[in-house]
C-alpha cells in the first residue's frame, strides 16, 4: 500500500502520576459521535473489543443513536458518573463537548481523545493524548496529490457538516489544490438518495468540475451511484476519505483513484492498550499518535479488501 507518513504531532509531555490499578474490574468506555446508521464505526467497535480481550479489561462502546452532539455530551457525563478507569472519546465539536470532558478529567478519570478533534484541543481539555488523523493535514496532502494529477476544480461532499473538524478535510483539500473553497463544499446530509441527487444537481450546474472528494462511506457510496447514473464513473477524478466495501470495489474498478486510510482500528485499539498499561505500570507515550493518513490505491488492495469494514 502506498502510504503517506505525516510528521509527528506536537508532544503532550504528560506528567506520569497514575497509580497502579488492579487488573480486576478495570473498565474503559469509548464514546463516539457516530449515529447508529454509520457502519464505518464497526471497525472502531472491533478495535476496542479486541483490545479489551487481549488486555483482560472490560470495554464499552457508547454513542448517540442519531448522532446528536448534545446527546453525546450527556453520554460522556453518564459514563464519567459511573467511574470507569478511563474514557476514550471523540471531540466532534469542541464547544459542545469540552465541558463534560473537562469535568471527567477533573473527577480523576483519565481521558484519551480519538478520531475527531486535534492534539491542541486534547491538551486544552486535559486529555492524556490524541490518537487519530490530523484532518486539515490529511486534506492538504490529498489536495496536493490531486493537483499533481491535474485537478483544478472540485466538489467536496460533506455528510457531517455539523462537525467542524470534518470540514477541515475540505478546507485542506482546497488549499492543497491552491484554490478557494468557496461553494465547493456541499452540505449533503446523510440520506443516500438525497446525497445522490445533490451530487447529480451540483455536477449538472458546475460542468467544469473535474474532481470529487467524499468524506467517508456515507457520502462516497451514493456518489458512486450518482456517477454511474450520469455516466461519469471512471471519467471524473474521485478521491475519498476512509474505506468500506463499496469504496474498495470503486478503487478496484477504477472509479475511485484512492481512499485515505486513517486506520480507525488503531484509533480504538491503541487507547485501550495505552490506558491499561498506564494504570498498571505508570508508562505512557510522550507524544500524540497519528494513525493516518495513508493513501490506498489499486496497487495495495489485497489486505485492505480482505479486512475492509472489519479491521480496515
Amino acid at each position: 500500500m502506498t502510504s503517506l507518513l505525516m510528521g509527528a504531532a506536537l508532544a503532550v509531555v504528560p506528567v506520569v502520576s497514575a497509580t497502579l490499578a488492579s487488573a480486576e474490574g478495570e473498565k474503559y468506555v469509548l464514546v463516539s459521535h457516530a449515529p447508529d446508521s454509520d457502519s464505518w464505526w464497526n471497525t472502531i467497535k472491533n478495535g476496542i473489543a479486541l483490545a479489551g480481550e487481549q488486555m483482560g479489561v472490560e470495554v464499552e462502546y457508547r454513542n448517540p443513536p442519531t448522532g446528536d452532539l448534545a446527546d453525546m455530551a450527556r453520554i460522556i457525563e453518564q459514563a464519567a458518573a459511573a467511574g470507569p478507569n478511563g474514557i476514550i472519546t471523540t471531540l466532534a465539536d469542541f464547544d459542545v463537548l469540552q465541558g463534560p470532558i473537562k469535568a471527567a478529567v477533573d473527577s480523576g478519570i483519565d481521558v484519551i481523545i480519538m478520531n475527531t478533534g486535534t492534539p491542541e484541543q486534547a491538551r486544552e481539555v486535559g486529555a492524556l493524548m490524541y490518537v487519530g488523523q490530523p484532518e486539515y493535514d490529511a486534506g492538504l496532502a490529498a489536495g496536493m496529490r490531486a493537483k499533481d494529477d491535474g485537478v483544478t476544480s472540485f466538489l467536496c461532499v460533506n455528510h457531517a457538516i455539523q462537525q467542524p473538524t470534518v470540514g477541515e478535510r475540505c478546507r485542506g483539500f482546497a488549499d492543497g489544490l491552491g484554490v478557494d473553497l468557496g461553494d465547493s463544499m456541499l452540505d449533503s446530509g446523510t440520506d443516500p438518495a438525497e446525497i445522490k441527487n445533490k451530487v447529480l444537481a451540483y455536477l449538472s450546474a458546475n460542468p467544469e468540475t473535474d474532481g470529487i472528494l467524499t468524506l467517508g462511506p456515507v457520502s462516497a457510496d451514493p456518489t458512486i451511484a450518482a456517477l454511474e447514473e450520469n455516466g461519469m464513473a471512471g471519467d471524473l477524478y474521485f478521491g475519498t476519505f476512509d474505506l468500506g466495501d463499496e469504496i474498495v470495489k470503486g478503487i478496484k474498478a477504477g472509479v475511485i483513484q484512492w481512499g485515505i486510510d486513517q486506520q480507525p482500528f488503531l484509533q480504538a485499539y491503541l487507547p485501550v492498550v495505552i490506558l491499561t498499561n498506564y494504570h498498571r505500570y505508570g508508562v505512557l507515550p510522550g507524544n500524540n499518535i497519528n494513525s493516518g493518513p495513508g493513501f490506498v490505491t489499486a496497487d495495495g488492495l489485497e489486505m485492505v479488501e480482505k479486512f475492509a469494514g472489519e479491521y480496515r
